[in-house]
């Protein structure tokens, strides 16, 4: 098996893991946030504090993106969402990514952009929305 026919046959489906993986990961900061589940220390935000808002954006964002609906605009939003955070957060208190833990939203912002210009990839809402309208 060529390398080639690997990339073609496996990186589609690869970009529909990534895109479920990412957003079910970030789905969790929302929960967490708004429902308390997994468990923190932090109680709840209060709902139209920055913080609750932050927390509906990513439980919403999180399970649109879950299931590749509307994943470019979901995503490119998303993306600007982490990018504010990481500067109005992480950023004050060091330059370093790893030391003001802001790493993650660095991550998510970039994957996130990724996702805005590759899409949802096969195993996504938006691809069978598209198969049908053909």
């Amino acid at each position: 098996m060529d390398w080639m026919s690997l990339s073609t046959t496996w990186a589609p489906r690869v970009l529909s893991i990534l895109r479920i993986m990412t957003a079910l990961l970030f789905l969790e900061h929302g929960t967490q946030k708004l429902l308390g589940f997994p468990p923190s220390p932090n109680p709840g935000p209060s709902l139209f504090s920055l913080l609750g808002i932050q927390g509906m954006i990513e439980i919403v964002g999180g399970v649109l993106l879950a299931l590749g609906l509307f994943t470019r605009p979901v995503a490119f939003i998303l993306a600007g969402d982490m990018a504010v955070a990481y500067f109005m957060a992480h950023a004050p208190q060091s330059f370093f990514p790893v030391l003001n833990r802001g790493d993650a939203a660095i991550l998510y912002c970039f994957v996130f952009l990724y996702l805005a210009v590759a899409g949802g990839g096969p195993w996504s809402l938006d691809a069978a929305r598209n198969r049908e309208s053909l």
